[in-house]
């Protein structure tokens, strides 16, 4: 028993994977019955919304205490995270993340709760990117900029997971693609308490998806959108950051920086895209519009699922262009996988351009 209850055991793992599903499926049938019941829906008739029916928006509460109860039921505790810190952050952005999904939060509260969340990770916990590899010529940061880079960089990852959450199953499946992908590199270097909590995170979301694949019966909202996103940008720091340290002598591990950026590079890139273009119409980057990928791919004639599954092998191209060329560079390999999400923007603005013009033309490629 006490063999089958270490860390890197297999079925230590599988059983983490198997009671957090357990836990989210089992929990949000009540969930459903409570929100029909108090009328808790989503805002039908809002312009951005894809239903035209009532969807309880509470599913990240299920999310939210799986992921809890598991960690600590296998006390997942060890000193390269400082798990602590992580829970206290979950905390603070459930609390958050629950009062908008009920009632609302207006941005500029929402910007603080996050600053406030990431400086805990950061200044306490000590969770940061304290190097940049060589990626164009950069190496070891000071404790000063590292901090700030930081921040940030959690804050820009927490917005994107709520900001993709936009259509059935995507930013669901885009958290098991995430941690999965980081719990797999994590176990191949012997870090198992990290996949561990990446192990959690997939269970919790794995069993959220079944009730959230078209047609959706719950949405994860905020609530669940923010702790993923939290979590996964913890993880990817810590994935950054192993390399520094491990013995082992492992190709991927030279090209941490690159495959942290191809894992992370679907909802980010859409962020930077988006807030890009609301800047440059002369309107506040959280202006809410109908401009994001998921978006423009609906456009198309897509469903949920096609759009979601479109999206979902963007991700995971880029992930496998690094692990095939794993020998090359990392700012060779980052360069050449924000190049991806480009093209395949560039492709689809072709075929909404086609579609509307009832011509498919060369010229549409560029006006």
């Amino acid at each position: 028993m006490i063999e089958l209850l270490h860390p890197n055991n297999f079925g230590y793992q599988v059983l983490i994977l198997v009671i957090s599903t357990l836990i989210t499926w089992l929990a949000i049938p009540s969930i459903l019955h409570v929100a029909r019941a108090r009328h808790l829906y989503d805002d039908v008739g809002h312009f951005r919304k894809q239903h035209d029916h009532g969807i309880p928006r509470l599913g990240g509460v299920a999310i939210f205490v799986s992921f809890i109860i598991t960690t600590l039921l296998f006390s997942i505790i060890d000193k390269a995270l400082p798990i602590s810190y992580l829970l206290i952050a979950c905390i603070i952005l459930f609390a958050m993340g629950l009062k908008d999904d009920l009632s609302g939060v207006n941005s500029s509260t929402k910007f603080l709760i996050q600053f406030i969340v990431a400086a805990i990770l950061v200044l306490l916990g000590d969770i940061r990117i304290t190097s940049m590899y060589g990626i164009f010529g950069i190496f070891n940061l000071p404790y000063v900029p590292s901090a700030i880079f930081s921040i940030l960089l959690i804050m820009l990852i927490v917005n994107s997971f709520n900001l993709i959450d936009g259509i059935d199953g995507l930013a669901a499946t885009t958290g098991l693609i995430v941690n999965g992908t980081l719990a797999l590199m994590f176990m191949s270097v012997k870090q198992y308490e990290l996949a561990a909590i990446c192990l959690a995170m997939i269970g919790a979301v794995a069993g959220f998806l079944r009730y959230n694949i078209t047609p959706a019966k719950i949405f994860m909202g905020d609530t669940g959108a923010l702790l993923i996103g939290l979590v996964s940008a913890v993880m990817a720091i810590k994935y950054t950051e192993i390399s520094k340290i491990s013995i082992s002598d492992v190709p991927h591990l030279f090209t941490a920086p690159a495959l942290t950026v191809a894992v992370l590079i679907g909802p980010v890139f859409d962020t930077l895209r988006v807030f890009t273009l609301r800047i440059l119409k002369g309107v506040s980057p959280f202006d809410a519009d109908r401009n994001h990928m998921h978006h423009r791919m609906l456009k198309l004639g897509l469903t949920h699922l096609q759009a979601t599954l479109c999206l979902a092998g963007m991700n995971l191209g880029a992930i496998g262009f690094v692990l095939l060329f794993s020998d090359l560079s990392n700012t060779f390999l980052i360069s050449a996988i924000l190049l991806i999400p480009i093209i395949f923007n560039w492709m689809v603005t072709f075929c909404i351009r086609s579609k509307e013009r009832e011509q498919v033309a060369l010229r549409n490629l560029f006006v």
